[in-house]
């Protein structure tokens, strides 16, 4: 509290300080609209340059495209500026009174080569030549939410019903916060997103067809998160609280203090989640005949017939997170940029597992199982960024370096019993599980202009990844309260994922058409090895690995402009899957005593060569976009279902999901956008993404091969009452599903909103509905020649809340990025 009162203070101080009280205060009043349409140019970019070169003060436009600044009298090169549009200075304008100035209208930048910029009210769409760009900061549902929830609102992106992350249908796609791999988006693992309030994200870019620049990791695209970070001269901010049932409450503020030589950003929330959810799983066994060790037939005959499993979650989120950053402004043209971020969860969840056994549909045992779960997160990371614009044709220079740190402490205690016919309690088990893991990051980007329609880029990374896994099982002797070390299961897994990666690209433009060819090389280094004093006697796999890959991944992106507001697109991208740490961590996982999950050790990366055909048209009111894209995968991960041959304690064959490596994957979409604004007051947005994939690939002699199709559909309304209230709906369908084993039923999913600013405009209050009508679960049917299972399963029941946003010398909604501004951006960028 004693450094928050002290940073006010200081952020006060050097506002004071900032103006001139020599000089007389005058108000310049203007507007700025859109050449050639007449369109206000909201959230534009006014600024006031004074005879030496030195920006005094500034402003930006409300929402019909007028200004009011307060500003010293003087001589000043008044200076307009937006995203995509050519800016315009008016030079030796002698401001001694108050004044409107003329009417300025900017101009979309026709050299601009990379992108085209379509308005809703609801979302905001910059499309490029390989990346569409979401400004989700106007969506009401995302109040009080997580990052995670609003990305199951951003197209082409879904979100599963335990918080696993698509793109047009594919898991594997890579997250990146700010352009790099980070510690906030959990080295690949979607929880840390579960943590973070939406309000701090500014935008989300979609990144279907990767250019040279980006790391090749995630055969289906990138999701680059791009967290706030204001550009307006002198102190501002905003305040976010909310609450909601189940027992859900969160607070978050950023803070903002802009001068002419440093920036000073800081966002800072805390949260504590109540997350209930359940789950029912229906298996059931088969007789099966087979030959033994010694070649003469045999017939196992299963204990019990079918077992059903009623597991219920109650899980407790609290957690912190901040993020402090400086830009301190070398000269006019470089900057050099110090943050921190750092989060801290504490978990507690319980897992309630009730298992009735049958034989014959007679119920012969019921067991109880309860896991109780408390879970330390330590997630910290420092990183430095220095930029030097040598001009303003887009020549420069950028270096990064960035050090990630993430400790996590799990521990486990597993209280077994039997319930029926009578009351056995079974030996209890409890596991601790430390992982450790670390990342350095080192990157350069150099961008050269050559002349008016070209650019060349080149760069380096480098990732160096370590993650140590300390798993600990202790079983109890009999009930006598005594465990000891299971040193069978009990090891230390020490993975390495090393990456080291060169780039070159080169764009440019003729007339109406436009091209980013790009080539980058990388090297990757996979290790693992475990220290374990008695590891699995005759485990399937060789536990201690060292692998070396090296390979090229092409980039090609072309542009064809068919008129001022039409044009065609098609890209290509070889990609890699590159096997996280729990994919390759050979030890099962022990929340179900009948089903676990196991690593695989051989696992080798995937490779995928993908092809994307865009087309995109703008009227005066709606906006298509569509695209047919193919995607063609080599070695690709499946998990598969197969008994091990061991049983529980009680008789339970056990069911072991593996990771393994088919031999292709095909897939095959097609996509298409709408953005429909009729009226001010109403504006609507749907997409509909259909894929087909074919897997191809056997497995210990069985095939896996399957064929299947999908899609999903997304609809957002949002209606601007009267009394300044806004009020929106989302739905979300997504359709039946299979692979070689598993079918998933449909889901259908409604948010709804409803908002109204109060305060002078100054802060909002909003109303949020997740989950509307309670039916987003995941209902899926597995079948082998031994056994099927059905299940449901829901990670969250639906959620209301209540929240309220205040800000401070800030409009309603955020400025728009400035060209150059943000990480991983410019002329012909990825």
């Amino acid at each position: 509290m004693k450094f928050t009162l002290s940073l006010l203070l200081l952020c006060a101080t050097v506002t004071l300080f900032a103006q001139s009280p020599e000089k007389k205060q005058i108000t310049v009043k203007g507007t700025i609209l859109e050449d050639g349409t007449n369109y206000p140019l909201e959230y534009s970019t006014v600024s006031f340059i004074d005879q030496q070169g030195k920006t005094i003060t500034g402003g930006i436009t409300d929402f019909d495209g007028n200004y009011k600044i307060d500003v010293p009298a003087g001589i000043y090169t008044v200076k307009y500026e937006f995203i995509s549009y050519k800016s315009k200075e008016v030079p030796n304008q002698n401001l001694t009174k108050n004044v409107t100035l003329p009417t300025v209208k900017l101009a979309l930048d026709a050299s601009s080569l990379d992108e085209v910029v379509v308005r809703a009210e609801t979302t905001e769409v910059q499309i490029r030549l390989d990346k569409k760009i979401y400004n989700i900061g106007k969506d009401l549902t995302t109040g009080g939410a997580t990052v995670g929830d609003a990305l199951g609102n951003v197209p082409s992106v879904t979100v599963d019903v335990d918080g696993a992350i698509s793109l047009r249908g594919n898991e594997n796609v890579k997250i990146l916060i700010n352009g790099k791999p980070s510690a906030i988006a959990g080295f690949g693992s979607t929880d840390a997103l579960r943590q973070l309030p939406a309000e701090a994200i500014e935008r989300v870019e979609v990144i279907t067809s990767p250019s040279a620049r980006y790391d090749a990791e995630g055969t289906a695209g990138i999701l680059n998160i791009i967290l706030k970070k204001e550009k307006t001269l002198g102190l501002n901010g905003s305040i976010s609280t909310s609450i909601g049932v189940p027992t859900t409450s969160s607070a978050s503020g950023n803070i903002n203090l802009r001068t002419d030589k440093f920036n000073i950003f800081n966002t800072t929330g805390i949260s504590y989640r109540d997350v209930p959810g359940s789950a029912f799983f229906d298996n059931k066994y088969f007789e099966r005949s087979f030959i033994d060790k010694d070649g003469n037939p045999a017939t196992y005959t299963p204990e019990f017939d079918q077992v059903t499993e009623d597991r219920s979650y109650d899980r407790l989120r609290k957690n912190f997170n901040t993020n402090l950053g400086i830009e301190y402004f070398l000269t006019e043209k470089s900057s050099l940029t110090a943050s921190g971020f750092l989060r801290l969860g504490d978990d507690e969840d319980v897992t309630t597992n009730k298992t009735a056994n049958f034989k014959n549909n007679d119920l012969i045992e019921n067991t109880s199982r309860i896991e109780t779960q408390t879970e330390d997160d330590t997630n910290y990371q420092f990183s430095l960024n220095y930029e030097n614009n040598f001009n303003d044709k887009g020549h420069k220079l950028t270096a990064d370096l960035q050090y990630d740190r993430s400790k996590e402490t799990e521990e486990s205690f597993i209280d077994d019993r039997k319930t029926f016919p009578e009351l056995e309690i079974r030996p209890s088990e409890n596991i601790i599980k430390k992982e450790n893991e670390k990342e350095y990051l080192a990157k350069v980007d150099y961008v050269l202009p050559i002349g008016e329609n070209s650019q060349f880029e080149a760069g380096y990374r480098g990732n160096y990844d370590e993650t140590i896994t300390d798993y600990t099982l202790f079983n109890e002797l009999g009930t006598t309260g005594d465990f000891i070390r299971n040193d069978s299961l009990s090891n230390i897994f020490t993975y390495n994922q090393n990456v080291n990666a060169i780039y070159s690209q080169y764009g440019s433009k003729f007339g109406k058409f436009s091209y980013l060819l790009g080539l980058r090389l990388e090297n990757t280094q996979l290790k693992g090895s475990v220290d374990a004093e008695n590891v699995m006697e005759n485990a399937p796999f060789d536990l201690n690995f060292d692998k070396n890959y090296t390979g090229l991944f092409p980039t090609v992106n072309l542009t064809y402009e068919l008129g001022d507001s039409e044009n065609v697109t098609l890209g290509y991208n070889r990609r890699i899957n590159r096997p996280r740490s729990w994919f390759v961590n050979p030890f099962p996982s022990r929340s179900s005593e009948a089903n676990v999950f196991q690593g695989n050790p051989d696992l080798n990366p995937a490779y995928a060569s993908a092809f994307d055909l865009g087309y995109l048209k703008r009227w005066k009111k709606l906006t298509l976009s569509t695209s047919i894209y193919y995607q063609h995968e080599t070695d690709a991960f499946e998990r598969v279902q197969e008994e091990t041959g061991e049983q529980t304690s009680n008789g339970i064959p056990i069911i072991r999901s593996l990771p393994i490596n088919l031999s292709t994957n095909d897939r095959y979409g097609f996509e298409l956008g709408l953005l429909y604004n009729p009226y001010k007051w109403l504006s609507l947005n749907g997409s509909f993404n259909y894929y087909q994939f074919k897997t191809e690939g056997f497995y210990n002699d069985v095939d896996y091969g399957a064929k299947n199709d999908s899609y999903f559909a997304r609809f957002s309304g949002k209606v601007k009452l009267p009394a300044k209230i806004d009020w929106q709906t989302n739905a979300f369908y997504r359709g039946p599903r299979s692979n070689a084993q598993t079918e998933t039923d449909a889901i259908l999913s409604v948010d709804m909103a409803v908002s109204k600013d109060i305060i002078n405009d100054n802060a909002t209050l909003a109303l949020n509905v997740s989950d509307l009508l309670n039916t987003r679960k995941r209902n899926s049917y597995s079948y082998t020649d031994t056994f099927t299972s059905n299940s449901e399963f829901q990670w969250r029941r639906r959620q209301v809340s209540l929240s309220f946003t205040y800000r401070f010398n800030q409009q309603k909604q955020r400025q728009r990025p400035d060209r150059g501004g943000g990480d991983e951006e410019g002329g012909f960028e990825g």
